[in-house]
């Protein structure tokens, strides 16, 4: 959940007009996700009224204070009786650490100790001293013994283990587990969740503490989308890789040093092409911002 701020009043800014055209934009996509997987609108209104009591209740200065249902209901809009269901009722606790797997993937794509010259993941050996895959997986947790590491990446296809030689082999090394649905699911509202909380705090708090910029163009020919998307691609292989490697020893060192290891991050980068709804009227289509 992100930060409650209270710098300015968001209607000062925003009007209905404005709203209406935001959030049947963000509802679309959302619309489409769920009738695709078969979710009814009853299920995600229900979803909606659950999200809108809980922030209710988060933005009370005084949350555990007497009369917070009748605050809830003035503020949402929804009747007493169904916010004190809806307080009642077990809300599903967003899980925002990534799978410990896609760590492993992530360090031994990225890092100059497991690769090669030519920046290639190697071919581990399955135990002993770094560079193994052994000591890979003990540099991202030792919670999990790296026999069942190696048994989920084998499960998800993204590893090749060779009995006889007793190597490990990375097949691929975008963590992107299309064999199970459940987990792209999960990236879908972890991704897209802190893509829009960071955007979402930079405008309530009225100062852009999250980075949250893009770049856009009309007027391109598919060919010119087909050319684009290789280069996105390798400009987010070199922001990864550069990283990656930082982030895992910025934990060690925290780990090492004793502070306080109560902080996450997510950095990431997005493409999207689709064709215009209609000719472009403007000479300059292209912006930044």
């Amino acid at each position: 959940m992100a930060q409650a701020c209270t710098a300015h009043n968001p209607g000062e800014i925003l009007t209905n007009s404005i709203f209406d055209r935001v959030l049947h934009r963000l509802l679309l996509p959302v619309a489409r996700l769920c009738l695709k997987h078969g979710i009814s609108f009853a299920l995600t209104a229900e979803k909606l009224k659950h999200a809108f009591v809980n922030e209710a209740i988060a933005l009370q200065p005084e949350p555990a204070a007497h009369g917070i249902v009748s605050r809830v209901a003035t503020a949402t809009g929804i009747n007493r009786r169904e916010v004190t269901r809806l307080t009642k009722a077990v809300t599903p606790q967003r899980i925002a650490k990534q799978p410990l797997s896609a760590e492993v993937i992530a360090l031994w794509a990225t890092s100059p100790l497991y690769r090669t010259t030519d920046g290639q993941p190697l071919e581990l050996p399955r135990q002993g001293a770094a560079p193994s895959f052994e000591s890979l997986a003990h540099k991202i947790t030792r919670d999990i013994h790296p026999r069942s590491m190696l048994a989920e990446l084998e499960r998800l296809g993204f590893i090749q283990l060779d009995q006889a030689a007793d190597t490990v082999r990375l097949l691929r090394t975008d963590f992107v587990p299309a064999g199970d649905a459940s987990q792209m699911l999960s990236f879908i509202g972890d991704n897209v969740g802190d893509h829009l909380d960071a955007a979402v705090e930079n405008v309530l708090c009225n100062n852009a503490s999250h980075l949250e910029q893009a770049v856009f163009a009309d007027e391109l020919s598919a060919e010119s989308i087909a050319l684009l998307r290789p280069m996105i691609a390798a400009r987010w292989q070199e922001l990864r890789n550069s990283m990656v490697p930082v982030l895992a020893d910025m934990i060690e060192a925290d780990r090492e040093a004793g502070r306080a290891q109560n902080q996450r991050m997510r950095l990431g980068l997005y493409s999207y092409a689709e064709p215009m709804a209609a000719p472009a009227g403007q000479e300059d289509s292209q912006y930044e911002q």
